[in-house]
């Protein structure tokens, strides 16, 4: 009988550490979506900026046509773009662009000096740094979840209820190197 209770007993404790497992990890894998949403919405506010800066700044660089079209360009490939690792890419793609526009900015001192430009760039920096918190956010999240369902007993329960690990948002290779500064 005593035996009986105890087998009992496993078999109730087993199921209650099954359950709240199960749940640890519905609500960290529901965390890394949440902050992937986060995410979206900084690079959507960064995307709906872009085009008010070119119409902003297109006038005055009329021979500077072609470095508008690639921030445009790869703007748009951004929207489309799905998973982490094409977002990721395409977001480097936008970067660069932006990068560009910026520098040939510079060689326009009236268009430097103009309020509607200066307030666009200072929203795009603000973003770009929202951007920078939500990607460290979702990464960690990312490890966080990733490393839950790799660790043993978790990893049982992961694999009966088929939890995937998540990419993480990464840097691509060219935005890791520092921008070379000439000063003479």
């Amino acid at each position: 009988m005593i035996v009986g209770w105890i087998i009992l007993g496993l078999i109730v404790l087993t199921i209650l550490w099954v359950i709240g497992t199960y749940n640890s990890l519905v609500a960290l894998r529901n965390r890394v979506r949440n902050a992937w949403k986060q995410i979206s919405v900084q690079l959507k506010r960064r995307h709906d900026l872009i085009p008010n800066l070119v119409e902003t700044v297109k006038d005055y660089m009329e021979y500077e046509q072609e470095t508008l079209e690639k921030v445009i360009q790869a703007r748009n490939a951004a929207t489309t773009a799905r998973s982490p690792k094409e977002q990721a890419e395409a977001e480097g793609a936008v970067t660069a662009a932006l990068r560009q526009l910026f520098a040939v900015v510079e060689n326009y001192p009236q268009l430097k000096a103009n309020e509607n430009v200066q307030k666009l760039m200072e929203e795009l920096t603000t973003t770009e740094n929202k951007i920078a918190f939500a990607r460290q956010l979702y990464n960690d999240l990312v490890m966080k979840y990733n490393t839950r369902i790799e660790q043993f007993p978790a990893n049982i329960v992961a694999g009966w209820f088929s939890f995937k690990p998540f990419e993480f948002f990464e840097i691509p290779e060219e935005e890791k190197e520092v921008p070379q500064v000439n000063l003479r």
